[in-house]
């Protein structure tokens, strides 16, 4: 299976940030259905506040995927940071924040059922809706 970035659902537009998500894209055992995720991201992004009132205060969903340009920084619930950058793989486990230091593109593949949630959080945190 494969499809366009262009033909991913843009799930939440704010300003700086581009959230596409494309539903029922994978099974991956144990975790049920998982989406296929483009995030365009600009410089400055950071998560923190569109997380506050998740468990943690934190995205309690793991991701998997591929840094096409930019860099981004995870913060775990230990205040340990990790810093991904353009063509690198990376694995972010649920308990994360992210700041974007580079204008950035990134692939991921998510559970679908956590990450919807999550999302769907976001925009009600921005007083948005599906």
């Amino acid at each position: 299976m494969h499809i366009a970035k262009e033909n991913v659902d843009v799930r939440m537009q704010i300003p700086g940030a581009v959230i596409r998500q494309h539903m029922d894209f994978g099974d991956a055992t144990g975790f049920g259905k998982i989406s296929g995720e483009y995030f365009s991201l600009s410089s400055g992004v950071d998560t923190t506040p569109l997380f506050e009132g998740l468990e943690g205060n934190l995205c309690q969903c793991p991701h998997w995927g591929y840094v096409v340009r930019g860099q981004l920084t995870t913060t775990d619930a230990n205040g340990s940071k990790e810093t991904v950058k353009t063509n690198d793989l990376f694995y972010w486990p649920p308990g994360h924040n992210v700041k974007v230091d580079s204008d950035a593109e990134i692939v991921m593949f998510s559970p679908q059922h956590e990450h919807s949630n999550v999302i769907k959080h976001m925009l009600e945190k921005v007083g948005q809706s599906e």
